[in-house]
């Protein structure tokens, strides 16, 4: 059996972060809606007291966050590429010009998109844990993006994967920015240490750009891969053009069944004449 078919060590990480982040983001869901039935106020001031939900959310994106400072044998090369132990030069390679026009949209759109976020809360459209539950609905898809389906690797980045991705550790930053909102200890700590995050991987790329891209470091060319994340987002890419292709066989075909489903209807009436 092919080493295809097995999932990889990082492919099982990011399916268990997607488990558990999917379950603290129901418990944060199904806790709001139990709080607002109960007594209509805000869910924040409860998990506040009782520490016991906003304290597992913090240690768990915390502990996340300072692994991703150091190397890892597991986690995925897209955030792994900026450690010099993973920079494998490539004889001859150039560096891409106009290297940042794509980051810079990326980082307008989320910035817009989570700026009316940020006026909803100020009117009390949003409340507080509102906010922190679309925080933990960013952390799923965050998830999603790497195993299934990318709308920025797509639509901006057009890069050929996770591994050499240019914005993978704006990740933190990005699923945090609803939380900037709220003045807690920590939904502000959280942000600061996605910041320095954040700070950390730009400052990494300003001083040795070439361990972000394929045509200058070798640990991002497809054959020196162990991680196959790319592999669901390629089996769901079959699925969906399988499934097209079905749909214009089926269209294609639909005069012509219709032309023998008519048939057989008028065919019992053509007897029923004749017999008459």
């Amino acid at each position: 059996m092919s080493n295809a078919k097995h999932l990889s060590n990082t492919c099982m990480l990011h399916y268990a972060k997607l488990v558990y982040r999917s379950c603290l983001l129901l418990i944060a869901v199904a806790l709001y809606i139990f709080q607002r039935v109960r007594t209509g106020s805000g869910l924040l001031a409860e998990l506040t007291r009782g520490r016991a939900v906003l304290t597992v959310i913090w240690l768990v994106f915390a502990v996340e966050m300072i692994l991703r400072f150091f190397p890892s044998s597991i986690e995925s090369m897209g955030c792994q590429k900026q450690f010099t132990k993973n920079y494998i030069p490539e004889e001859g390679g150039q560096l891409p010009e106009k290297r940042n026009r794509s980051t810079l949209v990326v980082a307008v759109v989320w910035i817009g998109m989570n700026a009316v976020l940020g006026v909803l809360y100020a009117v009390s459209v949003l409340d507080e844990m509102l906010m922190i539950i679309i925080g933990l609905t960013y952390s799923v898809c965050d998830m999603i993006c790497i195993l299934f389906f990318c709308p920025f690797q797509t639509w901006f980045m057009k890069n050929k994967c996770c591994g050499s991705c240019r914005i993978y550790n704006w990740d933190y930053a990005m699923m945090f920015t609803p939380l900037v909102f709220i003045r807690s200890v920590y939904t502000w700590s959280l942000c600061a240490l996605a910041l320095v995050l954040l700070i950390r991987w730009e400052m990494t790329f300003r001083l040795h750009p070439e361990r972000f891209y394929e045509a200058t470091n070798q640990s991002l060319k497809c054959v020196n891969c162990h991680e196959k994340l790319c592999q669901h987002k390629k089996q769901l890419r079959r699925f969906l053009r399988r499934q097209q292709q079905l749909a214009i066989q089926a269209q294609k075909d639909l005069p012509a069944v219709t032309a023998a489903v008519t048939e057989k209807v008028r065919a019992p009436r053509s007897r029923r004449s004749h017999g008459a």
